[in-house]
């Protein structure tokens, strides 16, 4: 016997989905992905970059002396050795803490997530530099936050600007992603770094310091962290594996004061117990023999090389009217084109011809500039970054050279008529 049941006629989403929209990284993926499209949209390191025999290594010897407990669950701060490992790495870049101030996640995206969690209501206030991470604005959204921006250049966020911001409001979080900075690739000047600690430990304001592409400085002398300047607690730092290991370990961490991470404890027990024990253990183990700061060389040789290849294809490709950023590390280069062109218009071209990017515009929470664009170098070889550039700069001049007087941009039909792929 069967019951009839008559279909909802809708879902009633919680308030918070109002907010929450698709990543438009992870949407541009789902055309970027396939093997004939030159992509440099992703955030992704290069995957022959993976120590991938020694994590196999370290994952079987772990089955093998302790698998039982390997496989079981596990205390939701992390194992303790790899914890341990955590903390004293962060002490050797003069930040004071130790394991019971470290907490592993599952990557430190779910650490932007915690954060969010157990220090914004309804209508508090983030500032985030204007453009900002796109995940971070993504996670704030369904935290029903308000987004405060301030203006970046090349010396990274505008503090003159929070200072005028924090005179006039409350403020309860400030978000950086002060080393390499995505999407821009730009670097927060010590200056910066230090009156910035000084106006948050002043109004009592939690910076949320991201710094997932920290350890991949190729140039120039690395500066010391906000976590390292804050002698009034009011700093959050999250770091990760993901870039420098791999990406699918899911291991990351946040470090803070305390009574942050103890909040921030409980959160992750609501969320999913505890992180991989099997990834952690395995890293912990690998870490004991690997020679983590040789293979850190490693990927900032073949990266630094990289990003030179694709600074110069953009001076080669690029019309006249572009700029972008030079970055010292990361994975990132951004790009302005000339002010009549819409970065998002031309992917749908783009793609079409075998090269992609990911479009500025989902990366601003206010005041979008839609002649800007992302590009991402780590994943690409010299010759592959040569041809996509080729690519991107017929792309670009094809829809100069159709753009009608008195309109903004040309439309996608006349791009297409107006350049033809290279192979």
């Amino acid at each position: 016997m069967t019951v009839a049941v008559e279909p909802h006629r809708s879902v009633r989403f919680a308030r918070r989905m109002e907010g929450m929209k698709p990543s438009a990284v992870r949407e541009i993926l789902k055309v970027a992905d396939r093997p004939d499209i030159l992509s440099f949209a992703g955030g992704l390191p290069a995957p022959e970059l993976f120590p991938v025999a020694e994590i196999a290594a370290a994952h079987a010897k772990v089955l093998a002396t302790d698998g039982g407990a390997a496989l079981q669950y596990s205390v939701t701060e992390g194992f303790g050795p790899l914890r341990d490992w955590i903390a004293t790495r962060l002490r050797g870049r003069g930040i004071a803490t130790h394991r019971d101030q470290v907490l592993v996640t599952s990557g430190s995206q779910q650490g932007i997530d915690l954060v969010a969690k157990v220090l914004l209501d309804p209508g508090d206030v983030v500032v985030v530099e204007n453009p900002s991470y796109l995940a971070a604005l993504q996670v704030f959204a369904g935290a029903e936050a308000e987004l405060d921006v301030v203006g970046s250049d090349d010396d990274g966020m505008r503090v003159d600007e929070l200072e005028e911001l924090l005179a006039r409001r409350t403020v309860k979080l400030i978000y950086i992603v002060a080393d390499f900075n995505n999407p821009k690739g730009t670097t927060l000047s010590v200056a910066r770094r230090l009156k910035l600690v000084e106006l948050a430990a002043r109004h009592g304001v939690i910076i949320l310091e991201d710094d997932p592409y920290g350890e991949l400085r190729f140039r120039g002398v690395r500066p010391p962290s906000l976590a390292a300047l804050d002698e009034a607690g009011v700093v959050l730092q999250l770091g990760t594996f993901s870039k420098t290991l791999a990406p699918g370990l899911r291991i990351g961490w946040i470090t803070g004061a305390p009574e942050l991470i103890r909040a921030c404890t409980t959160a992750k027990q609501a969320a999913d117990l505890h992180s991989g024990n099997l990834s952690q253990r395995a890293t912990s183990t690998l870490l004991e023999t690997f020679d983590y700061d040789a293979h850190l060389d490693r990927i900032r040789a073949v990266y630094g090389a990289r990003c030179d290849d694709l600074l110069g294809a953009l001076t080669r490709h690029l019309p006249t009217g572009s700029k972008w950023t030079q970055p010292e590390g990361g994975l990132f280069v951004w790009v302005e084109l000339p002010p009549e062109l819409d970065a998002e218009k031309l992917l749908a071209v783009a793609v079409q011809h075998k090269v992609a990017f990911v479009p500025g515009r989902p990366f601003f929470a206010k005041a979008p500039r839609l002649h800007s664009l992302r590009l991402n170098f780590s994943n690409r070889g010299r010759d592959q970054i040569e041809l996509g550039m080729t690519r991107l700069g017929e792309v670009i001049r094809a829809a100069q050279a159709h753009a009608r007087p008195g309109t903004l941009h040309a439309s996608t039909a006349e791009l297409v008529a107006g350049v033809a792929p290279k192979t």
